[in-house]
């Protein structure tokens, strides 16, 4: 008699793609002669190649596709002042996702997937005002959730992953 059940069956499935990963990386760092021909590539705002040292970096762009960090609505520019509106803080960072977006090969339209941390539920219909206007043909798959605090006392974070559509 088979008993499986589903924790266990995750189990022998994780096992599986564990032994493949660990095996692919294997073949992969044999053939590999540097960091830069891994295809990782790690970018600023700018779209220039980070040092390496920073503890986050705002834009990896790997087989096609670019992963944008976390951006709130201080993210590029700690120090700068602006109203505490969810509108201003919505376009500001939505302003850091097109910068980054650009910088990495891709366009606001080529955005798979953004997920959006509020810090107020309530302001879920003044941030999707905005964030309409970024989306013209229709926005990527989208998660929102509501978050107790975040970073530099933004009421918005966003993260999101594109397509690169040009090199």
């Amino acid at each position: 008699m088979l008993s499986t059940t589903r924790r266990s069956f995750t189990s022998r499935i994780a096992c599986l793609f564990t032994g493949m990963g660990a095996a692919s990386l294997t073949a992969g760092s044999a053939n590999a002669a540097s960091k830069e021909n891994s295809g990782v590539r790690k970018l600023s705002y700018d779209g220039k190649a980070t040092d390496g040292t920073g503890f986050i970096t705002p834009l990896i762009v790997h087989n096609g596709v670019i992963y944008i960090a976390g951006q709130g609505a201080h993210s590029r520019n700690p120090n700068e002042q602006f109203s505490t509106d969810i509108e201003t803080h919505t376009t500001k960072v939505l302003d850091n996702v097109k910068t980054l977006v650009e910088a990495g090969g891709g366009t606001m339209d080529s955005i798979l997937q953004l997920t959006v941390f509020l810090t107020k539920i309530d302001d879920f219909d003044s941030m999707n005002k905005v964030f309409k206007t970024y989306f013209l043909h229709g926005g990527p798959a989208r998660t929102t959730v509501a978050v107790a605090a975040l970073p530099g006392q933004s009421l918005v974070e966003i993260n999101c992953t594109a397509a690169v559509i040009r090199k």
